[in-house]
């Protein structure tokens, strides 16, 4: 598969189950379910459209909708990248990397927004996807968000090219 052959949706009432479907794949074949996972892809309108968020979706040409992933408004320009997911058999094609820059791309042109992530070490490949995308570890993230599921243990603050830079200046 190449990546000119994924086309990125908005949520849509259609694809609420593709969300439900995908994130339960990778939750289930790793972690278990847990009661914000099961609000969250049982009611995405509610939990994550209606407070200001957004999802995508990834369409591949032949095989359909392969991969999904939220930002979550946290209020007061707090954003948390959320239930990125890829189907099984689509994993290996780059999907959640282009979810991943239509996030940032979204992140970047709101200028006073913050993105953050929360995740586990047995997501390897997914830390390092987040890591060469602008994303730092952060004990801070940890510390205010990581209770919000029993499985977090790796909280990531995005820090986009030249920020880092920027505040390292300012602490000269």
């Amino acid at each position: 598969m190449s990546v000119s052959e994924l086309e990125i949706l908005p949520y849509s009432e259609e694809l609420a189950g593709d969300f439900l479907d995908i994130n339960r794949q990778w939750i289930e074949q790793m972690f278990v379910m847990e009661a914000t996972d099961i609000a969250m892809l049982n009611d995405p309108h509610r939990h994550i459209i209606a407070p200001g968020g957004m999802i995508w979706f990834a369409r591949h040409a032949r095989l359909g909708v392969v991969g999904t992933c939220a930002l979550l408004n946290k209020g007061q320009g707090v954003f948390e990248l959320t239930k990125m997911g890829v189907y099984e058999h689509a994993r290996g094609m780059k999907v959640a990397e282009q979810l991943l820059h239509v996030v940032l791309a979204y992140v970047n042109s709101c200028k006073q927004q913050s993105l953050y992530l929360l995740t586990n070490t047995r997501c390897a490949a997914a830390i390092h996807l987040y890591e060469k995308n602008g994303f730092v570890h952060s004990e801070d993230i940890m510390q205010r968000y990581g209770k919000a599921y029993a499985r977090c243990n790796v909280a990531m603050a995005y820090r986009p090219a030249g920020l880092a830079e920027r505040e390292h200046r300012g602490k000269k």
